[in-house]
């Protein structure tokens, strides 16, 4: 599952409409935004189903546009592709259409049932269709391997080998050699929500300011010793890794795989490190959903029933990284850059200590604030010095008042909760 650039073109869409014989299905998603993946959609991935207008928007001018559509009562949009949790509140709002023929048909094409039934979002009709599914894992260089630290698995890694790992790095060459996705369109947020908390925590946003947490900080503390300070400027890693800037790095696997793929022999690809509580990871799904009043439900029937074809599926984990929501067997000849970040996925997923976080559920619109909660405390703690239980506190304060303005339950791995997950 799964990034940047958005176009807001819904005069252009309007006009669209205005004229049958310019009539395109509008295609809305926050998914493969970059201009490369965009370009894979629009060519390749959708080349042959038609007249689609391909537009992607960052996910809270995507959560805005479907509300202003919805009181509107007039849609352009027909068909949007974005992550389980940015399709929750449209399916709280009873405006997606069901789609249980279309999930019947892709059970028997071999879609697991599991994954269908994240689809449904708690309800008894099916809210989206499985598009495709992504993680992030953790890439190096195969130089790197000789300055692991005795007894270290690159498979099982915890955090003090890690920072063991990276210490030896930097003594043997003289620059820090870990590098994370911290810059402005970077998605470190997702490694607090995903990696981070789960694997010092057990929890997201229960445990936020819990003594574990504050443990978990110093430990963070301690590996940004070695990492490169260039980090807070990264956005994708996959370009710093290519340009030899470093020697590690933590990101979406979609963003390493450019790097990857371009010299497959060079790299190892590996799960995230365990903390005490576990090895934290974030499976990421994105679905494709049709909201209701959607001008041409039949073309955006016809475009899901193509992603979901085992040859477009495929042609999808090859172009751009995500993987196949099908249970289709990876080809022999599949891009050898993408095998190794399947390796990576597969090995996290098996980890006997996996401890899975789903993305945030029911904040709407409000995504980019809870993220900003993790960033400004990255911030403060790690890169200005401040206390961290002054931070976590007033942080805290802030993450409290977030889910109680939007009534947002507790979602995996913090346990459930009766209205808003509370901040423990």
């Amino acid at each position: 599952m799964k990034h940047i650039m958005s176009f807001g073109i819904l005069a252009s869409t309007v006009l669209a409409f205005a004229s049958p014989v310019l009539a395109q299905t509008v295609f809305v998603s926050t998914q493969l935004r970059p201009i490369e993946e965009a370009t894979v959609v629009r060519e390749e991935l959708l080349k042959d189903v038609g007249a689609v207008d391909y537009v992607v928007e960052e996910p809270p001018q995507f959560a805005v546009r479907m509300e202003a559509e919805r009181q509107a009562g007039k849609r352009t949009v027909s068909l949007v592709g974005a992550l389980h949790g940015e399709l929750s509140p449209l399916a709280d709002k009873d405006t997606l259409e069901p789609l249980d023929d279309l999930a019947t048909k892709l059970a028997a094409s071999g879609m697991p049932q599991s994954l269908l039934d994240l689809g449904k979002l708690g309800k008894f009709t099916q809210q989206y269709i499985p598009w495709m599914q992504a993680t992030y894992v953790m890439a190096a260089k195969k130089e790197a391997l000789q300055y692991l630290p005795d007894g270290a698995d690159v498979n099982a890694l915890n955090y003090d080998q890690l920072i063991a790992w990276g210490k030896n790095m930097q003594e043997a060459t003289g620059q820090p050699q870990i590098g994370f996705p911290a810059g402005p369109k970077g998605l470190m947020a997702r490694y607090f929500q995903g990696y981070f908390y789960p694997s010092f925590t057990g929890g997201v946003v229960r445990t936020f300011q819990s003594a574990d947490a504050a443990a978990g900080w110093e430990k963070l503390k301690a590996l940004w010793t070695y990492v490169t300070p260039n980090s807070t400027s990264y956005d994708f890693m996959q370009e710093p890794l290519a340009a030899g800037e470093v020697m590690v790095a933590w990101d979406h696997i979609a963003r390493l795989k450019n790097a990857i793929s371009a010299a497959p022999d060079d790299y190892v690809v590996f799960p995230a490190p365990a903390g005490p509580k576990g090895r934290g990871y974030m499976p990421v799904v994105a679905g494709l959903a049709i909201p209701k009043g959607a001008p041409d439900k039949a073309g955006a029937e016809k475009i899901i029933e193509h992603l979901s074809m085992p040859e477009t599926q495929l042609l999808t984990a090859s172009k751009v990284g995500f993987f196949p929501t099908l249970s289709v067997k990876l080809p022999p000849d599949l891009d050898a850059g993408v095998a190794l970040l399947a390796g990576a996925v597969t090995a996290t997923q098996a980890s006997k200590d996996a401890v899975i976080s789903l993305l945030p559920v029911g904040l709407g619109d409000k995504g980019g604030e809870f993220n900003k909660v993790y960033m400004d405390s990255f911030q403060r703690i790690v890169l200005q010095n401040e206390p961290v239980a002054d931070v976590l506190k007033a942080q805290g304060a802030t993450m409290a008042k977030l889910m109680t303005d939007t009534k947002a339950a507790c979602w995996a791995p913090d346990a459930k909760s009766d209205g808003p997950c509370p901040v423990e």
